[in-house]
Order: C-alpha cells, then structure tokens, then sequence
C-alpha cells in the first residue's frame, strides 16, 4: 500500500472522547514480530541508532533537566539520560520485560506523570496515531517535552517501485506519513511549538532478501490487517524486479526517510503566536516600491 498515510481524526486537546479508528495494523502479529526481532536486533537496529543519535542531538540543544523520562518503544534501552529515572514501554512483552508492555495509542499512564517523552521507531505503525500523540501529550507535565522519531513517506522508494511491477495492485507495504503532516498532526494534538524535520538514510543492499532480512530484524515488515502470504511466483519477480535496480557496481540502492518530531506540553510561559490582526506595520510599506 503506497502513498501518504490518511490520518485519522483525534479528540480535541483536554478531551477524553473516543474517536473510532479502523485498525489497519493487526495488534497481535506486532507484538509478536516485535519478540522475533529482539532475537538479533543488534544486528538491525541500524535505522533505531540514527533515530537515536537525531534524538540526541535534539535533546542536547534543550537547556534545562529532565527528571522523569518515558521511553516509548523501548527496544534495545540503547536511550539513555544521565540523572534521569527512565520509564521503558513496548508492545512486544520481550522487548517490555521488566518494563511497561503497552500499545502506544492505548492508555497506560497517568497524565502529568513525565516531564520527557521519547519514542523511536514505532509510531508509525500504530492504528490511531493521533490517539497515541494526545496521550503521549497528557502524559507529559505542563512545558514537557516530546521527542520522535518515524519512518515516513519516502521510505522504501525501491521496494515500492518493485512490488509495483511484480505485485501490482497488492498491500504489501505501509501507509506513510511525510514531514508536513507530521508538524500538522503535532498541531491537532495539541502540542505547543511543534516542529518536524527529515533526514534521510540511504544503503544499498545485493539483493532482495538482505533487505528482508533487515526489515524483519527491525520488526517492520507487513503488518496489515488482511496480509496473505506472497506466492513463490510472485517473490522470483519480487527478486528481479528489484535486482534490475541494481547500480552500477551491482548493488540495490534503498532509502530510509526518517521523519523527526518535537513538541512541548502547553504551559502558559511558553512563546505565543501574535494574535491575528495584531501587526503595527503593513507588509506592503515594508516592500521596496517598484520602479
């Protein structure tokens, strides 16, 4: 299934009404995956790392302490903040042993309970995600902060291109969200300051099948309500499909498109937008008066 993925309506911000969301994602088999992967994750988690580092590098530039730490999809613990108590939650029970084992768009904890939230890797295969962003938002202090980071729209360029030509018409892949629509939604939620960036991740594979096997190492192969099995027909054509993308030097080039997010809790101290209608000066006195 190619494309942007739709997003769904979520309650007003400081409401708690429920909104019915179709479950695109099954619940059971990402649990599930989520445990198979936790395998030999250290030998996938290469896009979770860049994720990580972009978290980082955002965090770094943020001067003030953290305290109460949440960290949502919590995988390898590779998150870490000196000083801070850190609170771990997965969906896979492997991955949330000795931790919270939660889905990300269900509640799980009381609001105000964190004054940092930080998520890698698994936003973008949650059924309601703007379910997941309120609560993400309610669980936060007033002037928390929210950090994220997604595979978005972009992603999987090749694959796509591949299964257009061997599989046409076929969900196989995931809907996905780009940068825009992910500094909207941030909006809609209800999240102050919102900010959302890209970077992108590129690596070349030499054939189909060492691309699977990462995709499925890092738990993010098909999990769609209604997935049916591909014939072997149907994976040969896969296989030349995407070997007839081969670069110069014989190798599949892939992307990765990481989209990163950023927002505060509202608090009543924070930089507020100038009320419309409120400028003392005209934008077109301001423009030079043409010859």
């Amino acid at each position: 299934m190619a494309g942007t993925r739709p997003l769904s309506a979520a309650a007003p911000p400081g409401t708690s009404a429920p909104v019915s969301v179709p479950e695109i994602f099954d619940r059971a088999a990402r649990r599930l995956r989520r445990d198979r992967a936790a395998r030999d994750w250290a030998a996938h988690d290469f896009v979770r790392a860049v994720m990580l580092d972009g978290i980082a590098e955002r965090l770094a530039g943020v001067k003030r302490e953290f305290r109460d730490v949440l960290d949502l999809g919590a995988a390898d613990r590779a998150f870490t903040l000196p000083g801070a108590t850190i609170t771990r939650a997965d969906a896979g029970a492997v991955f949330a042993a000795g931790a919270v084992q939660t889905d990300e768009d269900r509640p799980a904890f009381a609001d105000a309970s964190f004054d940092l939230v930080v998520s890698a890797g698994v936003l973008d295969s949650v059924n309601d995600l703007p379910g997941a962003l309120v609560l993400i938002r309610r669980a936060l202090r007033p002037d928390g902060l929210f950090l994220g980071a997604f595979l978005g729209a972009g992603s999987l360029a090749t694959l796509r291109a591949a299964l257009r030509d061997a599989d046409p018409g076929a969900a196989r892949l995931h809907p996905q969200i780009d940068v825009r629509s992910a500094g909207d939604l941030l909006m809609r939620t209800g999240f102050a300051l919102p900010v959302a960036d890209g970077e992108r991740l590129d690596v070349r594979y030499g054939d189909l099948f060492g691309l699977v096997r990462d995709l499925r190492g890092m738990a993010a192969s098909n999990l769609l309500v209604g997935r049916s099995p591909m014939t072997r027909g149907t994976l040969a054509r896969l296989a030349d499909a995407f070997a007839a993308r081969a670069d110069a030097d014989g190798r599949v080039p892939e992307r990765f498109e990481i989209v990163f997010v950023t927002g505060w809790s509202p608090h009543p101290d924070q930089p507020q937008p100038a009320r419309r209608g409120s400028a003392t000066a005209s934008l077109a006195a301001a423009l030079p008066t043409p010859r």
